[in-house]
């Protein structure tokens, strides 16, 4: 296996309360069925932080206001539960940061998978997608983004990091329906059709 599909944030909590995260659950509840049949790896990365809140950082206005807003980010509320199908195979990883890397094990369950090959799809792209795109890139693996497994609260930011930022640091952007993973020992995970 050299790929993995690395999915965060679509969790109920989120989908439910930001339309945007919701249109990207059609197109990635469709590319689930290819990506596990092709043998690649599904991690799905979920946010939530502890419900006693020791796990905020100070001063973090941002992670305060996502901790006040209720159980919807609150570690075991139905809040945090994935919105799409998870099959037993698929790996599930809790983070409390931006990263789906940051304090998680998710590099040393990719690295014992033998993946060298991300494709990154989740929102939101300005911040989760982003930050585990640049950690991913820091550890030595390839990064694909798709685009349309993917969405912003800003559309404008969407397409300032689809069109600007990702192609200009070496990443790869496709369609969900242009990515084809691989999980042979060799080869490049994710090619245009």
């Amino acid at each position: 296996m050299t790929t993995a599909l690395i999915v965060g944030d679509i969790q109920q909590g989120i989908t439910s309360n930001y339309p945007f995260a919701k249109q990207v659950v059609p197109r990635l509840t469709e590319l689930l069925p290819r990506v596990r049949a092709a043998g690649a790896l599904v991690v799905f990365v979920h946010f939530a932080f502890r419900g006693n809140g020791t796990d905020l950082p100070p001063g973090n206005e941002m992670f305060r206001t996502f901790y006040e807003a209720g159980d919807a980010f609150h570690e075991g509320s139905a809040g945090t539960a994935i919105d799409l199908p998870v099959a037993d195979e698929d790996v599930v990883v809790l983070k409390r940061r931006a990263s789906a890397f940051a304090g998680t094990d998710l590099d040393l369950v990719l690295r014992a998978a033998g993946v060298d090959t991300l494709a990154i799809a989740g929102v939101a792209t300005s911040a989760m997608v982003a930050a585990t795109c640049y950690d991913a890139a820091d550890r030595g693996y390839q990064v694909t983004v798709l685009r349309d497994g993917c969405a912003d609260g800003d559309p404008a930011m969407h397409d300032f990091f689809m069109d600007a930022v990702f192609p200009s640091r070496g990443f790869e952007v496709l369609s969900c329906a242009g990515f084809t993973p691989s999980a042979g020992p060799t080869g490049r995970a994710a090619r245009r059709r």
